[in-house]
C-alpha cells in the first residue's frame, strides 16, 4: 500500500454507490476508490478555482494595486511597441 494514502470510513447515499459500483463493474472507472479520488480531486480543483477567483474579485476593488498595474502596464508599453513591430496581431 502506498503510504501517501490512509484509509478511512464515511457514508455515501446509496444512489452514489450504486453508480460507482455500476461505474467500476462497466470498466467506466477502474474502481469504486478511483472513482472517489477522482470526484475528491475534481471538487478541490473547483473550490481552490473558487477562492482565487474570490482573491482576484477583491484584488480588483484595491486601488493601489491597480494603479500599480497600470503604471507596470505603462513603463513597458514602449517595450510592447518594440516587440511587435507595431503590430498587435502578432
Amino acid at each position: 500500500m502506498n503510504s501517501g494514502l490512509k484509509n478511512i470510513t464515511f457514508s455515501l447515499p446509496v444512489e452514489y454507490i450504486d453508480k460507482l459500483r455500476e461505474y467500476s463493474k462497466n470498466k467506466i472507472i477502474p474502481s469504486m476508490n478511483a472513482g472517489i479520488r477522482d470526484a475528491l480531486d475534481n471538487y478541490f480543483k473547483l473550490q481552490e478555482k473558487k477562492r482565487v477567483y474570490e482573491i482576484m474579485k477583491e484584488a480588483s476593488t484595491d486601488n493601489l494595486l491597480l494603479n500599480d498595474i497600470s503604471e507596470s502596464m505603462a513603463a513597458f508599453n514602449g517595450i510592447d511597441e518594440d516587440a511587435d513591430g507595431g503590430n498587435e496581431d502578432w
